[in-house]
């Protein structure tokens, strides 16, 4: 008991540590989202064969802001689409994209476990979890991580869903920041 509540702890001040750092040192540069969702595939490659889950995507632009920060915006958003999948299902999740005037949309749909309405705005809070660590492993930091990147580059977030029936994660970030 006593080593799984260190191991939780040192997780949670590593989460915390990262939170803080979000847009520290960071310099506005060109960012090819393309290239941005190939190394975060590459990255979670082992994660998608296990459950056998099908990324699909749009031609993604490219836009100023944080490299690290978008990549770490995208690396949260499609491991949970992974997570939270639907047990014996195979993830399908699609990544879009379009322009909304002087923002790009991004959506990331899936068709996992859903969120109640009732929660949709709570989950960008920092550590609110609609799980137990024992159904779903995690410090409940990711999706906290996601609204501050994303304000970060003067954006929103904001997600739709329906329990059982997936969720749609849209952002807005601005062709430039």
């Amino acid at each position: 008991y006593i080593t799984d509540a260190s191991e939780r702890m040192r997780v949670l001040i590593k989460d915390l540590l990262d939170f803080s750092r979000i847009g520290n040192d960071a310099r506005i540069e060109a960012v090819d989202c393309d290239k941005i969702v190939d190394n975060v595939l590459a990255d979670i490659s082992l994660a998608r064969e296990e459950v056998n889950a099908d990324i699909q995507r749009d031609k993604l632009p490219v836009i100023q802001g944080y490299p690290t920060e978008l990549k770490l915006l995208f690396q949260n958003l499609l491991i949970n689409a992974i997570k939270f999948h639907q047990p014996g299902v195979s993830p399908q999740i699609k990544i879009t994209v379009k322009k909304a005037g002087s923002f790009w949309q991004f959506c990331i749909s899936d068709n996992g476990i859903g969120i109640d309405k009732q929660y949709e705005k709570r989950i960008f809070d920092i550590f609110q979890r609609l799980h137990t660590r024992n159904e779903y492993a995690g410090s409940g930091i990711g999706l906290s991580h996601c609204k501050k990147i994303v304000e970060l580059h003067n954006g929103k977030i904001w997600v739709e869903s329906a329990l059982g029936e997936g969720s749609s994660f849209y952002f807005l970030l601005p062709s430039t920041v």
